[in-house]
């Protein structure tokens, strides 16, 4: 995958914990520094279906993302239900954590993939 469109009630805000990148007049990308491309689509009239998007982060930048929530005053949460605050999980051998992005959408951030049978 390379490009991942999102809708957002105001590209802004959405994008304000990523890094700028050069901005085309339909959207606001984000790169995301490994030949993935997060394009911001703004939707202010109607509502956004929320979304589950899961990023897979290396073991050694995992501890690194958690900060950064922190200091951004994010709340993460160790379940997809958000019932377990402050907290990352250990699924699959590896670390995990899920947040709600400011529109709503469900972010994951995982060191391993889910094991699929």
């Amino acid at each position: 995958m390379r490009l991942v469109g999102i809708l957002a009630r105001t590209s802004d805000s959405s994008t304000a914990a990523y890094p700028p990148s050069p901005s085309p007049a339909c959207s606001v990308p984000v790169d995301l520094g490994n030949g993935v491309t997060l394009d911001y689509y703004e939707k202010r009239d109607e509502p956004i279906q929320s979304q589950h998007y899961t990023f897979l982060v290396p073991d050694e930048q995992f501890d690194a993302v958690i900060t950064r929530l922190e200091v951004a005053g994010v709340t993460y949460y160790a379940d997809p239900g958000h019932t377990e605050p402050g907290q990352t999980n250990r699924l699959f051998g590896g670390r995990g954590a899920y947040f709600d992005d400011p529109d709503g959408h469900n972010v994951e951030v995982t060191t391993r993939s889910y094991v699929r049978p």
